[in-house]
């Protein structure tokens, strides 16, 4: 991995190197003896090259120095300004030594990107346990969303069962309302017609002498409740007694006392829970 950021920024580097000295060499030769024009050339190129390998070592041992980052940049910077000087005074093939003035400055960039990429760089184990977190975190998330899937489906086939069953309700409820409403109006035909009336009232008992009982359909619906009528006098002790003797003693063996107040209050009497069961106790 880190051969991927270093290789290209070597080359870039020694392509640089290379073409700053032929420049120098070429451009400065006609106007000096060349032994000069090359070791201007070989300065410019060094003080890159020992600047690049200070800032190296700095980055080897985690340390940084600005001083020295602005060198080196001042060095790139003087390598990319002969070469464009050249491209723009040369008289022949100017657009191409212009293309190539571009490429000090791209291997320092490369310098800088290795830089970065050695910063944040993480041995491999560090990497297959983050690795491991993403993986468990898709897991996690692949989970959830199946499960809130299989919640929604299943909540939508809850509603769909409850719609359902309260439509087949509403069918129902509206036939029973149909059916029963079918018989509300032949009950109303029937009291309405007049053979149908007098046949009817014919049949129905006579509670005042000369006057004739109306009759009356049934009350459907809600009723208001009617309070509870005293239909006989409470009984004494000793009539409640002598009922719950011959009520208990009715049968052989004789009656239980559920049985006997079963018994008691089908035969229309009106007693107390505590007075008939006194009453049991006494004649048991």
């Amino acid at each position: 991995m880190k051969a991927k950021t270093v290789l290209p920024a070597v080359t870039m580097t020694a392509v640089s190197m290379v073409l700053t000295l032929a420049v120098v060499v070429m451009w400065l030769g006609t106007a000096m003896p060349w032994p000069v024009a090359l070791v201007v050339g070989l300065g410019i190129d060094g003080g890159w090259l020992a600047t690049l390998a200070y800032e190296r070592r700095l980055a080897a041992q985690g340390d940084h120095n600005r001083a020295v980052t602005a060198v080196g940049w001042s060095f790139g910077l003087i390598a990319a300004g002969v070469l464009i000087a050249h491209a723009l005074t040369a008289e022949e093939s100017a657009g191409a030594w212009l293309a190539v003035a571009w490429l000090p400055i791209a291997a320092k960039a490369l310098w800088l990107v290795h830089g970065l990429w050695e910063r944040t760089a993480l041995t491999p184990v560090a990497l297959d346990a983050i690795r491991g977190i993403q993986q468990e975190a898709r897991d996690e998330a692949a989970v959830a969303r199946a499960r809130l899937r299989a919640e929604a489906v299943t909540e939508e086939t809850r509603l769909t069962a409850v719609t359902q069953a309260g439509a087949r309700v509403a069918r129902v409820q509206a036939k029973t309302a149909q059916t029963l409403a079918g018989a509300w109006s032949t009950l109303e035909t029937a009291r309405a017609g007049e053979d149908t009336g007098r046949a009817l009232t014919c049949v129905t008992t006579r509670v005042t002498p000369g006057v004739t009982p109306r009759w009356e359909l049934p009350v459907w619906g809600p009723t208001e409740p009617v309070p509870a009528l005293e239909t006989a006098p409470a009984l004494t002790d000793a009539a409640l007694d002598a009922l719950v003797e011959e009520i208990r003693n009715s049968e052989t063996p004789a009656l239980s006392y559920r049985e006997m107040a079963t018994r008691f209050r089908a035969a229309g009497h009106s007693a107390s829970e505590v007075r008939l069961r006194a009453a049991w106790k006494r004649v048991a």
